[in-house]
């Protein structure tokens, strides 16, 4: 397994892609203690040059194996469209490189099942960034909720939708590259219910379909044998409030406009005040991921146990089940 570069102990990233999200996560790394952007890769070399001299990147690549080949890269970031997950990311570990691949984890179940093997095979980190599960403030209305604090859950509910229009060329609405509000958006809602609920045992959806067959505005219905349910949405039509609530038999908890990376939440239970819930830290935004990135590497872990394999491949196996149910196919699920 590669670990850390001995010495001063800082993780050198390899940054595969430079749009937003990729510009995103480089300007927080490039602003924590221990962590450094070392590399940049795109298709273009004009591209990769450009994001580097904006971040002050030592080395930029026009391809993707040059990234990976690179003997100080630590581990390798990868944020193009989910479309190009399983190449990108199977590239890396191919040469060797642990890998923190940006949601939703892949196109489908069965790109994911790979690229969990090929890590295996290479006992090499991967890890879906997924940067909800790694929030103090999720993670402390996780413990709340297993130590019984609203009760049994009971109801899940979720939504996150952007107002549009996106034009036909966009990529949200181009099935080759995973177009749609529900990988997109709807990974969102879908993964903080089964990180409450684990993976259900039902799943019902309906959806609006753009006349390139990918979802628009879709509505999920999920539910367990213990009885619990989640309602959850996910737009690229309307600007939803992109709240959540969890609801069980003592309490709920309520988590403000972008759930994904609240501030704080409010716990409500009978006969007593509401209390609000903050956690102090010196972390912000993609920093959190990174960090838990920085640790596991450190420890020699293979997978994270904030952002488990298994939970990343139960996420897809629900957004493949949502997707047969509403009529959405990509070119890829045609691919023994």
């Amino acid at each position: 397994m590669t670990a850390v570069h001995d010495g001063d102990g800082t993780t050198r990233w390899g940054v595969l892609a430079t749009g937003g999200i990729a510009a995103t996560f480089t300007g927080d790394v490039q602003a924590m203690a221990g962590a450094e952007v070392v590399a940049v890769a795109s298709r273009s070399e004009h591209s990769a040059k450009a994001f580097a001299d904006r971040f002050g990147i030592p080395r930029a690549y026009g391809d993707w194996a040059g990234l990976v080949a690179d003997p100080d890269v630590d581990i390798v970031y990868v944020a193009t469209p989910h479309s190009a997950h399983r190449a990108a990311a199977g590239l890396a570990l191919e040469a060797g490189k642990p890998v923190l691949c940006e949601k939703a984890f892949t196109l489908n179940a069965r790109e994911a099942g790979e690229l969990v093997a090929l890590a295996g095979e290479r006992g090499l980190f991967l890890m879906e960034a997924m940067w909800m599960y790694c929030s103090p403030v999720v993670r402390r209305m996780t413990e709340l909720i297993a130590d019984g604090a609203i009760g049994e859950v009971r109801t899940v509910q979720a939504d996150f939708g952007l107002q549009g229009p996106f034009a036909p060329e966009h990529r949200l609405r181009d099935p080759a590259l995973g177009g749609g509000a529900l990988l997109d958006l709807g990974v969102y809602p879908v993964s903080f219910a089964q990180l409450i609920l684990g993976e259900p045992d039902r799943v019902q959806a309906d959806a609006l379909l753009s006349p390139e067959g990918v979802d628009l505005n879709t509505g999920m219905l999920l539910g367990w044998d213990s009885g619990a349910t989640a309602l959850l949405s996910c737009s690229v039509t309307a600007r939803t409030a992109s709240t959540a609530t969890v609801t069980g038999t003592a309490g709920r908890i309520e988590l403000p406009s972008g759930f994904f990376h609240p501030d704080a939440f409010v716990l409500h239970r009978e006969g007593r005040d509401p209390e609000r819930h903050a956690v102090e830290s010196p972390l912000t935004g993609m920093q959190h991921e990174a960090a838990e990135v920085s640790r596991c590497l450190r420890a020699g872990e293979r997978e994270s146990p904030l952002v488990p394999l298994a939970g990343s491949l139960a996420v897809m196996r629900t957004l493949d089940a949502v997707r047969e149910r509403v009529g959405v196919r990509y070119p890829v699920d045609n691919t023994p």
